[in-house]
């Protein structure tokens, strides 16, 4: 087993290579990293090691860790994904960070839009079980994925229902709206660069700017929420200021941008007046 790490290691570009080469050893073996450590002589059979080479070959070709092993974390949650929906990543904890810190820990009624794996509302409703959860996506095969992750971590407290945004959302009166929408534009060299190359380009793309998606979410979020509810949202590093003037031209008050761990601006709030 360590020598064939050693090999897989030699074949991965990047500062990741063996971080990247013990994870997709452990996803084969269905044991913990820490395995590989304690028995580190420990011999593949035939099935292992060929499984191990065409993992390894799949991630020398840029395909993410987290398509490969299907699991990613998020909020401490083991969360299934599939190139069907995109990779939860750090900063959209943030998301629900701040979430939690605005809303009261009684009831409240939130949607969740463009839940993909269902990430964001599955840790509302780990945190939060008071509170009355959906979770929409017009992929099915996205719905799918958050199903089986809800059932798979317990939670039933929430449900996914198919919607455009808001075009089939069921009910109205909501005290949060919150999404991480596409924001990216069509054209933008990075959609050519690492993990997003093989992510699907519905859960990315947003428009020439990369705002249609926000500015259909902003226009639309008043009719669905109640009074002085909030709508959060997930954007690019550069959109904080046209996604601040889009809440203010749709009548949003008490507007505020929260920065992520690399201390860039990725949330934005307002509340409906």
């Amino acid at each position: 087993m360590h020598r064939a790490l050693n090999q897989a290691v030699k074949s991965l570009p990047g500062k990741t290579a063996r971080l990247d080469a013990e994870l997709l050893l452990a996803n084969i073996l269905n044991k913990p990293r820490s395995y590989l450590y304690t028995w580190p002589e420990q011999h593949l059979s035939q099935d292992q090691h060929q499984g191990f080479l065409i993992a390894i070959n799949h991630r020398a070709a840029g395909k993410p860790i987290a398509y490969l092993t299907g699991h990613r974390e998020f909020w401490s949650m083991d969360l299934r994904v599939t190139p069907e929906v995109l990779i939860p990543r750090p900063e959209t904890e943030l998301l629900v960070e701040v979430a939690l810190k605005q809303l009261p820990e009684t009831y409240c009624k939130v949607a969740d839009l463009g839940t993909g794996s269902g990430a964001i509302a599955l840790a509302l409703a780990n945190e939060r079980p008071n509170w009355s959860i959906i979770g929409t996506d017009i992929s099915t095969a996205a719905l799918d994925i958050a199903r089986n992750n809800a059932n798979t971590l317990n939670l039933d407290t929430l449900e996914f229902s198919v919607s455009d945004w808001y075009r089939d959302l069921p009910d109205r009166d909501y005290q949060l709206i919150i999404s991480n929408p596409p924001y990216i534009a069509n054209q933008d060299p990075h959609l050519n660069r690492g993990d997003v190359r093989f992510e699907p380009p519905m859960a990315l793309k947003s428009g020439a700017d990369g705002l249609q998606d926000l500015r259909q979410l902003i226009s639309g979020a008043s009719r669905y929420l109640r009074s002085r509810g909030w709508l959060m949202l997930e954007h690019g590093y550069d959109q904080a200021e046209p996604v601040i003037q889009l809440l203010d031209q749709a009548g949003f008050t008490s507007t505020k941008t929260y920065h992520d761990l690399a201390q860039q601006p990725r949330v934005t709030i307002g509340r409906s007046h």
